[in-house]
């Protein structure tokens, strides 16, 4: 029987651990591969063609909205799962339109984690019925612009330095972990500004601080 080949990119070796574990109890799934960082997943996502791949959105390298793009780029067929620490209603959306087909909290129940997986491989999105209802809720007229909040004006690019600004990091060491330049960050950071209404670097900084909290609730 061929199987379906899942990679796992998670940073946390425990996590992957879990999920080798888990996926390799269904007899048609095997993990074909895992990685633990953004440049060790484009490598092995290359070596081991994967059919499925599950991933986080911390990594030490990099964001993994932008590693969903660059995968999608590299395979426009591939079908990822993203499973993550975050709020789905933070997330979820993003990920969908960055090319994911499905967002899973990671403190969901092993069973519902193969689910996900499976509902993927058909082919479906994937994402919990209270944010089915959420979604289907909205306006449809208004299903980018006025119901988003103003966090969801900001780009990929400005949410991965927002979400460095709340976790305490510094524009120098921003600059560093995202191969950017200060002046770069320091430019992003006044698009934030001006696009949350915010005045000042410190009610950035405390606007950065509460979404993070806000999202690990």
């Amino acid at each position: 029987m061929n199987k379906v080949k899942i990679m796992v990119i998670d940073d946390h070796p425990l996590v992957r651990n879990g999920f080798h574990q888990l996926i390799e109890t269904e007899p048609d799934l095997v993990v074909c591969c895992e990685a633990a960082s953004v440049s060790e997943a484009m490598e092995k996502f290359a070596q081991c063609t994967p059919d499925l791949v599950i991933v986080d959105l911390s990594l030490p390298d990099g964001n993994g909205l932008d590693l969903i793009k660059r995968l999608r780029a590299k395979n426009t067929d591939i079908l990822i799962l993203v499973s993550s620490m975050y709020s789905e209603n933070l997330y979820a959306e993003r990920c969908l339109r960055a090319g994911a087909k499905g967002y899973i909290n990671k403190q969901e129940a092993s069973e519902q984690v193969i689910f996900a997986i499976r509902q993927v491989l058909k082919g479906e999105i994937y994402i919990s019925n209270e944010m089915t209802d959420t979604l289907l809720q909205r306006p449809p007229n208004n299903y980018l612009d006025s119901a988003l909040s103003s966090v969801e004006h900001l780009s990929d690019r400005e949410l991965e330095v927002f979400e460095l600004i709340g976790r305490g990091v510094a524009t120098s060491e921003i600059a560093e972990k995202l191969h950017l330049s200060i002046k770069t960050i320091e430019s992003h950071r006044a698009n934030m500004k001006l696009k949350l209404g915010l005045t000042s670097g410190s009610e950035l900084m405390i606007s950065a601080v509460h979404w993070v909290l806000a999202s690990m609730k």
